[in-house]
């Protein structure tokens, strides 16, 4: 073979290796953003979940807790804001997703307060849809916590994919941002006082 075939040879295998290299990583990227995407729209759903019990839990309080207005009030405003609020997650910011934690925030708030009344009205705990919606809130705030944390594993995994050398070379140039992640109010890990 002449001297000039082998160097296109290596040329053109060169190009082809670092095509390769380029198109698995933009494809992993667009993989992992897409399940950064997809467990949030996850969140979301759990969130929108709780929303759409609240209505059916405030009006079974409502008939044992009539002036008890100013709660149920406060948790029908506290839904409304949340229920507003949405995030785009492909415009995913700390900002965003700090506003959003917020707005629930403030939702589990107020439906903590709706749920201490039962505490003044012994008929009211024994109501079968109180119970049924109680523990239908529960377990919809415990699928919150599982899609949260199933959020923030997927975007560690894309944020790793993104700033690993070489990979971080094909970030920058198509421009993969790192996603941020549902962190615990401040204040979290003091626990509550309990008084009697």
């Amino acid at each position: 073979m002449k001297r000039s075939t082998v160097v296109i040879l290596v040329v053109v295998g060169v190009v082809l290796v670092l095509f390769f290299w380029f198109k698995n990583g933009y494809n992993s990227m667009v993989k992992e953003q897409e399940g950064v995407q997809t467990a949030w729209s996850q969140v979301e759903n759990v969130y929108q979940r709780r929303a759409d019990l609240i209505p059916n839990l405030v009006n079974t309080v409502k008939g044992y807790a009539a002036h008890e207005s100013q709660t149920l009030e406060g948790v029908v405003n506290a839904r409304a804001k949340a229920t507003q609020l949405t995030v785009d997650p492909e415009n995913l910011t700390p900002e965003k997703l700090a506003a959003y934690q917020e707005a629930q925030g403030e939702l589990g708030a107020a439906l903590g307060k709706l749920l201490a009344i039962q505490e003044n009205y012994p008929d009211l705990k024994a109501n079968e849809n109180f119970l049924a919606l109680q523990s239908q809130l529960e377990g919809t705030e415990n699928r919150i916590s599982t899609e949260r944390m199933k959020f923030n594993e997927a975007a560690k995994r894309y944020n790793v994919l993104i700033r690993v050398f070489p990979k971080s070379i094909i970030a920058s140039l198509f421009g993969f941002e790192k996603m941020p992640y549902f962190q615990a109010k401040e204040g979290a890990d003091v626990a509550p006082a309990v008084e009697f």
